[in-house]
């Protein structure tokens, strides 16, 4: 991190808009004109009252116990050889909590609904016994759906690591990238096809995909898909996947419309549910009150320049708003860019690099540009704007404070 007296220009300049749709919905609005109602607000901002955004942390003293099932190896789960192998080539020993659960129910080929929030494994919850279930028997094929592009390259990173040296091939399919390369992949009857529902969609009306051809079918952040406008989009695919399915099925949160499309889509489900979602125990909650004579910018300028500021993420509002204010950051002389639903798929996917190595120490978002944001060691979540909902809170401070760490989470109120 550079000190506070070195403010020079350092050409990190944040990237130009490319009007593309974000995570294949069809409104960069939180809403979707053809995906369903505007995104439901339990809370408005002005009820969020100030002294919600305080917490002390708790005392991190994470254990082994307190992440991973101590008591259970992956040599103990009936993994298929070569899956098994790839998992422990990584030193990978036990499986987490949620893996623990979930593996062997899904290795089974029960339903499954499983309520945990993004850190808890999860991914690697669904892709390891899907990957076994797909080696077993070579005629199996598996639909993975999440809401973003950003989750949907993450589950196909946890693919590559898992899937290495096995004869499975997977098609990724999202928005903001060219149609015919994603055509050629699914002209080949992949086993895996991993997809945000926008683009899949797509492909569906197009005839290029069949929902009734995939025996497995994954559902993932159901939450944030309804939240994002794709309850149609969802009703339509299950709609018409085959009867004879196994379908799983994840979300942070339950409520009467997730649980809609939770009791269409899953038959006698096993129930797994590790984690509600809540505000992190180990992240140092706080306010900032802005000075009427400094402003919310110079504020967060002089915050910015502390030594502890380490690896940021700032919400803003809007899409406008996190460019200017990246602009502005960068005119001061810190390395910052802006990610929102406005860039480009080859843009988002380079910020997020460069953010994950530290090329850039400052990244500001919008709410929706921030699903699937899976990056370690972000030292400091920074609310430029107050949030929307409460709900919207947890997820922003939940970025930071990751598997044990200690975060901090600071929120600019007048």
């Amino acid at each position: 991190m550079f000190k506070k007296n070195n403010f020079k220009n350092r050409g990190f300049r944040p990237s130009n808009n490319s009007g593309s749709r974000f995570g294949g919905n069809r409104n960069s609005s939180f809403g979707n004109k053809d995906g369903g109602n505007r995104r439901s607000n339990p809370y408005n901002t002005e009820n969020l009252k100030h002294d919600m955004y305080i917490s002390k942390a708790e005392p991190v003293q994470t254990t082994q116990d307190d992440i991973y099932d101590t008591n259970v190896t992956f040599f103990d789960l009936g993994l298929h050889p070569r899956i098994l192998r790839n998992i422990t080539s990584r030193n990978y020993k036990n499986p987490t909590k949620i893996q623990s659960q979930t593996i062997p129910s899904i290795l089974d080929k029960k339903d499954l609904l499983g309520l945990a929030s993004t850190g808890s494994g999860k991914t690697g919850a669904f892709l390891i016994p899907v990957l076994s279930l797909l080696m077993s028997d070579t005629t199996k094929r598996c639909l993975i759906i999440a809401p973003t592009r950003e989750l949907v390259n993450q589950i196909q990173g946890e693919y590559k690591i898992f899937a290495e040296g096995t004869s499975v091939r997977d098609a990724l399919v999202i928005g903001g990238a060219s149609y015919a390369p994603q055509i050629r992949l699914l002209s080949r009857n992949p086993q895996l096809v991993i997809a945000t529902p926008g683009r899949l969609i797509d492909h569906y009306k197009s005839k290029k995909i069949n929902f009734a051809d995939f025996d497995i079918i994954v559902l993932d952040e159901v939450d944030q898909m309804l939240d994002m406008g794709f309850i149609n989009d969802i009703k339509l695919i299950i709609s018409n996947l085959k009867d004879t399915r196994q379908s799983l099925f994840f979300s942070a949160t339950m409520s009467s419309k997730i649980r809609d499309v939770a009791s269409n889509l899953l038959r006698n489900p096993v129930t797994i549910e590790i984690a509600k979602q809540s505000a992190a125990k180990n992240v140092e909650q706080n306010i900032v009150k802005i000075n009427n004579s400094k402003g919310k910018l110079e504020t967060l300028h002089e915050l910015l320049a502390g030594l502890e500021f380490d690896k940021v993420l700032v919400f803003a509002k809007t899409k406008r708003g996190a460019d200017d204010l990246a602009l502005a950051l960068q005119n001061k002389g810190h390395k910052v860019d802006a990610l929102h639903g406005d860039k480009s798929l080859g843009q988002r996917m380079r910020i997020l690099s460069s953010f994950k190595k530290s090329e850039i120490e400052i990244l500001i978002a919008t709410d929706v540009a921030s699903r699937g944001i899976d990056v370690p060691n972000i030292s400091h979540v920074i609310n430029y704007d107050e949030p929307a909902t409460y709900a919207d809170y947890i997820h922003r401070i939940g970025r930071t404070g990751r598997i044990g760490k200690k975060g901090v989470a600071l929120t600019f109120v007048k």
